[in-house]
């Protein structure tokens, strides 16, 4: 789905976390990081459970230059991920972090 239909069923009532990670991950693919930092942010609000959506929240809050913000957001993505079993997200998460603390 394109950004502009996932707009729209949101302001049809549709909102949901599902629907907000992927406006926010598309938003982030096309380089709207504000945007992406919005939908993001809403559904970590709506389900902070969704480890692939902290993962991405790190990933625009660092495109964003909030290091520290992102840095905190990669460590309560692998605290989630962790709990869930989410593996695969724990490692590509703890490799995110090590980046940014190294600078």
């Amino acid at each position: 789905m394109d950004k502009e239909t996932l707009e729209k069923m949101i302001e049809g009532g549709q909102d949901n976390a599902l629907l907000r990670f992927t406006l926010g991950s598309l938003c982030l693919k096309k380089g709207k990081i504000e945007d992406a930092l919005s939908h993001l942010e809403q559904a970590l609000k709506m389900n902070a459970k969704h480890s692939a959506t902290w993962k991405a929240y790190g990933k625009a809050l660092t495109k964003a230059d909030r290091n520290r913000e992102a840095l905190d957001a990669y460590r309560q993505g692998i605290e989630v991920a962790q709990s869930l079993g989410d593996i695969q997200a724990v490692k590509e998460m703890q490799v995110f972090l090590r980046r940014l603390e190294a600078g």
